[in-house]
């Protein structure tokens, strides 16, 4: 099974590498993604002064290295922070549309992408909006808090506002096959956490107040962007999902519709013309260019990203750490 394996890897290489050498002779085809291109504006709609920015944020939250079986790219928060500097560049943009679909991620991750769009409309002096596709729960919804509006489709799921401690725990597995670990440490605490033994009842407290911490850090954050009052503030404390209306209830988004009603009232806020650009910055052009069409990397833009799995993203659950994540979300689109 293994040599078939490997025989097939072999073989994709092999015609990529054949397909490549086409290339030279006018085909332009690539079976494994190029994600080491240079961002490039593409136009998505409108042919009118101004420029309104959509900014696609897809999947876990993360600034490790995006991995797949035979590529790896820029992490989400290194894309994410890419496109608001190029967008800082040009005059001609008045505001940006964060299209999210993201369970959440890291706590700091998106602690990152929440501070550089902070950043971001001081230095640009321009809005920020953002539009929830499927999901946009925990790191998902921390990173629209700064958006001057924010809109969710009617079946859009939101909320999760807390933090999640994961650590995976070996200790059952390590006794079934008899495998054990030394440990030589300075300190009575130096391994907590550790997957192989179980965690002391003081290590627990500790883990808890930390938890409680990062997650009161977020609630305050919502309390100071969505000015909600005690009882919104406590029932969002729940850390439980939400569809579009309850959210609406709760003052967590601003209104409910679809993305051309975003773009439409991006384009009013901004004092830019119907007719306005909305454009994308890819790092390859889409075959299709429309609002929905996701960045370079994401849509294939000509390519077929073969045998590539989202294994960064899958792993995230098995990393120790903080997470301002919706778990049952977790590769999810």
């Amino acid at each position: 099974m293994g040599r078939k394996i490997d025989l097939l890897v072999m073989g994709v290489l092999a015609l990529s590498v054949g397909l490549s050498v086409a290339g030279c002779g006018g085909i332009q085809v690539s079976l494994l993604p190029d994600r080491a291109k240079p961002l490039k504006e593409q136009v998505l709609e409108g042919t009118g002064t101004g420029k309104v920015l959509v900014i696609p944020v897809y999947g876990t939250i993360s600034d490790a290295p995006r991995k797949g079986m035979l590529s790896r790219g820029p992490s989400l928060v290194e894309e994410v922070v890419a496109q608001l500097r190029m967008a800082e560049r040009d005059p001609e943009i008045k505001a940006v549309v964060l299209k999210i679909s993201s369970p959440g991620g890291g706590a700091t991750a998106s602690d990152f992408i929440y501070q550089e769009l902070l950043a971001f409309k001081e230095k640009k002096k321009a809005k920020v909006f953002v539009m929830m596709m499927s999901l946009a729960a925990s790191g998902g919804y921390y990173i629209a808090l700064p958006a001057d509006m924010i809109w969710a489709n009617a079946t859009t799921v939101t909320g999760s506002v807390g933090v999640i401690f994961l650590r995976p725990d070996l200790t059952g597995l390590m006794d079934k096959i008899g495998l054990g670990v030394e440990v030589n440490k300075s300190g009575r605490n130096k391994d907590m956490g550790a997957p192989w033994r179980a965690v002391t009842a003081e290590e627990k407290e500790v883990f808890r107040g930390l938890s409680d911490r990062m997650g009161a850090r977020f609630l305050s954050l919502v309390a100071q962007h969505r000015k909600l009052d005690a009882e919104q503030l406590a029932e969002v404390g729940s850390a439980r999902v939400y569809l579009a209306e309850e959210a609406l209830a709760l003052k967590l988004i601003d209104r409910i519709g679809y993305l051309p009603e975003a773009l439409a009232e991006a384009k009013k806020q901004t004092g830019l013309p119907e007719n306005a650009k909305v454009i994308a910055y890819r790092r390859a052009p889409a075959r299709d260019t429309h609002i929905y069409s996701l960045s370079g990397e994401e849509a294939g833009a000509g390519q077929a990203a073969l045998i590539d799995l989202p294994f960064s993203e899958l792993a995230a659950a098995l990393q120790p750490g903080f997470y301002y994540l919706w778990a049952p979300g977790l590769g999810g689109d």
